[in-house]
């Protein structure tokens, strides 16, 4: 889409009424929040955010219950409660807010709203990556059954650079502001939110961003979930907007980190053997860090992977160009071709090792030591890969082509927790 397009072709982000947290009625800010729903993989770490603070906002993501149902349940109940308590409480108007998440490193900006909803093939919102459909059926009936957004996505545009103007520039004036909130997450990130109400910043915002498309970058799955249940609607409505963070990546470019793959029930042993004569196999030193320099270095000149579960790291690369002929499409983009990803699950996962895309069978996961030590812990296989980069990632979306799903994980993510977004005040 060209940038400098009609008005009404661009994205269309509005301000809401938030649901935020009463810093009075809980511990504090940090301890009520959570990394978005799926980064939260291991039972020690949803322990550890319930244990955190008696309304830690993973009682709403991700409530624990013997059935979906119940599970669904539970969380709008919960959510009713605090609400009913004061524990949450929704903003005096609808606003759109400044997010800012700052470390040491990292300083990364962007605004929060509802933005209107379309579908990709309208190329206002690009995703990147397939879904499955259980997910999305798990998220869709936890957001009918609360009737609410619980955090909000990650989508990356591209500015024009240079001197800020529009968007940028209401940001940068806004911050100068004191914050709604400010708090420090354990991970070392500082997080502070700020209201947009002025009506010459939001139709400043409104403008610049008509002539702007989105590349989702984290939250493929919720919002497959929004357009699921757009459709379900009858009239216009609440349902025609999603919980988003917008970030221009001119300004503050994301990292990109890979999303590993923990196969169960396959020892490493039993994945090297059926390797011979498909792929080169090395054992390379650790400790993790030295392995994934093999890794990087491999990988810059095509597929690798490196393997870990048996106290070990195993390098595998050059991938036998018949197998790859014989199980990659021949009808999508070389750049989609030669992913690793796509190499992972069409020769690897698909022919060679011959394991269903099930949750029962691969567990993805972001961090690579929890990937290395689940593999461990349970006799299985941590396939452990090497970050797309981004330029890569926006080409294939503009031309319509989707990755294979966790192909990538864009950051810094969003704390879950900040700002909520209840269908019932919109």
């Amino acid at each position: 889409m060209n940038t400098s397009g009609p008005v009404d072709q661009g994205l269309r982000l509005i301000p809401f009424r938030g649901l935020r947290y009463v810093p009075e009625r809980v511990g504090s800010l940090a301890a009520v929040t959570s990394p978005p729903y799926d980064v939260v993989v291991r039972p020690d770490g949803l322990h550890h955010l319930e244990s955190a603070d008696p309304h830690n906002i993973v009682r709403l993501i991700l409530p624990q219950a013997d059935t979906a149902r119940d599970r669904h349940r539970q969380a709008a109940d919960t959510l009713d409660r605090w609400l009913a308590e004061g524990v949450i409480a929704p903003d005096p108007d609808p606003v759109l807010y400044v997010y800012e998440q700052r470390n040491d490193e990292i300083l990364q900006r962007g605004l929060i709203g509802a933005l209107a909803l379309s579908p990709a093939a309208e190329g206002i919102v690009l995703p990147h990556e397939d879904v499955m459909d259980d997910v999305v059926a798990d998220r869709a009936e936890l957001m009918r059954t609360t009737g609410a957004h619980l955090e909000p996505l990650l989508l990356t545009y591209r500015g024009d650079g240079g001197t800020p103007t529009g968007a940028g520039a209401v940001i940068d004036r806004t911050v100068l502001r004191e914050p709604l909130l400010a708090t420090t997450t354990e991970d070392g990130f500082r997080h502070r939110l700020w209201a947009v109400t002025d009506p010459s910043d939001r139709r400043e915002i409104e403008t610049d961003l008509a002539r702007h498309q989105a590349l989702i970058a984290d939250g493929h799955h919720r919002w497959a979930t929004y357009l699921r249940l757009q459709r379900e609607q009858t009239a216009p409505g609440p349902w025609d907007y999603g919980l988003v963070l917008l970030v221009d990546t001119a300004r503050h470019p994301l990292q990109v980190r890979a999303i590993h793959r923990l196969l169960r029930g396959l020892p490493v042993s039993r994945a090297l053997k059926a390797l011979t004569g498909h792929f080169r196999v090395q054992r390379v030193e650790g400790p993790l860090p030295r392995a994934l320099d093999a890794l990087a270095e491999a990988a810059a000149a095509g597929n690798a992977f490196l393997l870990a579960g048996d106290g070990g790291f195993h390098l595998v690369d050059r991938p036998d160009l018949a197998l790859l002929a014989r199980t990659v499409r021949a009808d999508r983009p070389d750049a989609w071709r030669t992913l690793d990803a796509t190499v992972l699950h069409s020769a690897l996962l698909d022919e060679v090792w011959r394991i269903p895309d099930a949750p029962e069978h691969i567990g993805y996961i972001h961090d690579t030591a929890a990937a290395v030590e689940q593999a461990e812990r349970l006799d299985a296989t941590a396939v452990l890969m090497h970050p797309v980069r981004e330029e890569v990632v926006r080409d294939l979306a503009r031309q319509g082509v989707t990755m294979p799903r966790k192909s990538t994980s864009f950051g810094p993510k969003p704390a879950t927790g900040l700002v909520m977004r209840s269908l019932a005040l919109d």
